[in-house]
């Protein structure tokens, strides 16, 4: 699979995000944080993901704009280790909650952990079941 993010993988339903935010579960590897949602109906893909950077601690858009390609980036390279290890299908959203414009290093070091987390998470879930 080659590592690529197509349109239909990003995260752009409104009713999806605030359902993120009202019932998703969480996963923080700081600066990142993401929230995650089981989706119950079968969409066109396995992961739809988003990314967002709050505007509160970065009056910049072309910091939040950077800070946000790093994580589509990151995300984007790592994906595979989740992606052949899950089933069912998941809304992703990446928050940016650190104060400072980070490295690419930091970023994909931390969605690295951030995606470990996730999948011990979900296969520890589905075991329970």
């Amino acid at each position: 699979m080659s590592s690529k993010f197509p349109k239909k993988e990003k995260l752009k339903s409104e009713i999806l995000i605030r359902s993120i935010f009202e019932e998703g579960k969480s996963i923080t590897s700081y600066p990142l944080k993401l929230i995650y949602l089981d989706i119950k109906e079968q969409s066109r893909a396995k992961i739809q993901c988003g990314v967002t950077v709050p505007k509160r601690n970065f009056k910049s858009a072309v910091k939040r704009n950077r800070i946000k390609r790093l994580l589509r980036e990151s995300y984007r390279l790592n994906k595979e280790q989740i992606f052949n290890n899950i089933e069912g299908s998941f809304a992703f959203l990446f928050l940016y909650i650190g104060k400072e414009i980070p490295g690419y290093e930091e970023v994909e070091k931390h969605m690295r952990v951030i995606l470990e987390k996730f999948l011990k998470k979900v296969t520890n879930e589905n075991s329970i079941e």
